[in-house]
């Protein structure tokens, strides 16, 4: 079905705030306390722009949950890195009949947030940053990826396509 947007998940049509989100756990299904812990979300989206916003959406959900409320820059950091990666896995990795994956992991020890979006285009992102003239419409997301995280790149998916991730530091717990 088209409007599917999460495996587990419906989505009425009426619109983005009528998304209904269904009870999302870590991976492995438990819920995790100690600051010590990898903590993982993982989930596949339509390849449309509904799904980009629901991707972004369960991204601040989920950095709220691991202590971060959505106000804070950490969750607005991540929530804007996630919304640039996957808007461009829907307008430029989008291959049809083919979903995007994204996997946020929080490292507590590495003081590190890891953002991964994967899509099933073989096509490769610019090697370097592009410059957009100031009147340009578009073209400033791998820029903002650039600036706002600590480190990013892309590797290979396998059986196709490729995963771009992202990584954003975090002070120490206690800080």
């Amino acid at each position: 079905m088209g409007d599917t947007v999460l495996k587990t998940m419906t989505t009425s049509g009426d619109g983005p705030d009528r998304e209904r989100e269904a009870a999302v756990r870590p991976l492995d299904g438990k819920a995790h306390d100690s600051e010590d812990e990898l903590r993982e979300f993982a989930a596949q989206f339509s390849s449309t722009p509904r799904g980009a916003r629901l991707a972004r959406r369960l991204t601040v959900r989920s950095m709220d949950e691991w202590g971060h409320p959505a106000a804070s820059d950490v969750s607005c950091t991540v929530a804007l890195l996630v919304g640039e990666l996957a808007t461009n896995a829907v307008r430029h990795g989008r291959v049809p009949g083919r979903d995007f994956r994204l996997r946020l992991s929080s490292d507590a020890r590495r003081c590190l947030i890891r953002i991964e979006v994967s899509d099933a285009s073989s096509e490769q992102p610019p090697t370097s940053v592009p410059t957009p003239c100031s009147d340009d419409e578009s073209g400033r997301g791998l820029l903002l990826v650039d600036v706002l995280a600590a480190r990013w790149g892309v590797t290979p998916r396998v059986p196709v396509g490729k995963t771009i991730w992202a990584e954003v530091a975090v002070e120490a717990p206690g800080r």
